[in-house]
């Protein structure tokens, strides 16, 4: 498996400082941000393949990109698609449809549906395969058999499935997360790694206690990561594995500095390597 670092947590570095960064603490990669606010701006993405050239030579290589992209009718889209396969990059994260509320599901699966054939299209013009990211909350994707439903009768060579078990565990904690992916599995393309943990406090206005999910270390969570991998090795994923170091914000367990996350993220890559490592060994032996 390759594992690299989502750019998005080094946003205030410049690319090659970012890069070389991710390197220092163990990354052979960079999962670089094409979307707003990114290290590359979609109205910008002619330059990148000069930023992909420049993060080469500071020792990561670019497998992939994360964009906002839904549609290949939005403005930059096709230029995204196209500047990746310029740059040699194959995967391409998609951006998100939100859920608008009760009652609008079956609307908004085939509005996506239609979005989806345009996105199929794109990939198979320029080689670059497009995934949907498993995002927990008010996301389409926040369901792993809503995903199927959208992949079911699509080529995975063009649209992929991008599994995030930390939003999985969310959505399904018990099992749901393992169903999910076996779902999947055809179209498994990328993985993400983040975990979390519930915490609760009084609503006085409720009378009861609610719970909200915030990012944790991955020794900490709620992610069965072992048994995640031993999946993962069993559908014969050998592929992305972006690491997603979400501590900063409110949603975090606490809020880090620049240094402090990166000091978090090494150990994060450590555990996660060794848990990769395990699960290979297991399937190795039958």
């Amino acid at each position: 498996m390759q594992f690299v670092m989502f750019s998005k947590h080094l946003a205030p570095l410049s690319v090659e400082e970012a890069a070389r960064r991710a390197g220092a603490i163990g990354f052979c990669g960079f999962d670089l941000t094409v979307r707003p606010g990114g290290h590359v701006e979609p109205e910008q993405v002619a330059t990148l393949p000069a930023a992909v050239d420049r993060v080469r030579r500071m020792g990561c290589e670019v497998p992939m990109i994360t964009t906002a992209i839904i549609s290949a009718g939005e403005p930059y889209a096709e230029d995204i698609f196209r500047a990746a396969a310029d740059s040699g990059i194959r995967e391409l994260k998609l951006g998100y449809w939100h859920y608008r509320g009760f009652g609008s599901l079956r609307q908004q699966l085939d509005e996506a549906m239609r979005d989806l054939d345009g996105l199929s299209l794109l990939a198979r013009r320029t080689g670059v395969r497009a995934s949907i990211h498993s995002h927990s909350g008010d996301f389409l994707s926040a369901d792993g058999a809503v995903v199927w439903f959208l992949l079911k009768d699509r080529d995975p060579k063009e649209l992929g499935a991008y599994v995030d078990p930390g939003h999985m565990v969310v959505e399904g904690g018990l099992s749901g997360w393992r169903m999910c992916l076996d779902l999947l599995s055809p179209w498994v393309s990328l993985v993400a790694v983040k975990s979390m943990a519930w915490e609760h406090s009084y609503d006085p206005a409720l009378a009861q206690e609610r719970w909200r999910a915030q990012m944790v270390p991955l020794r900490q969570g709620t992610v069965p990561w072992l048994e995640v991998f031993r999946c993962l090795y069993q559908i014969g994923f050998d592929g992305i594995v972006s690491v997603h170091s979400e501590y900063q914000g409110s949603h975090s367990w606490r809020d880090l500095s620049l240094e402090e996350l990166l000091v978090q993220t090494a150990e994060d890559l450590a555990f996660i390597k060794c848990v990769a490592t395990r699960a290979k060994e297991e399937a190795c032996r039958g």
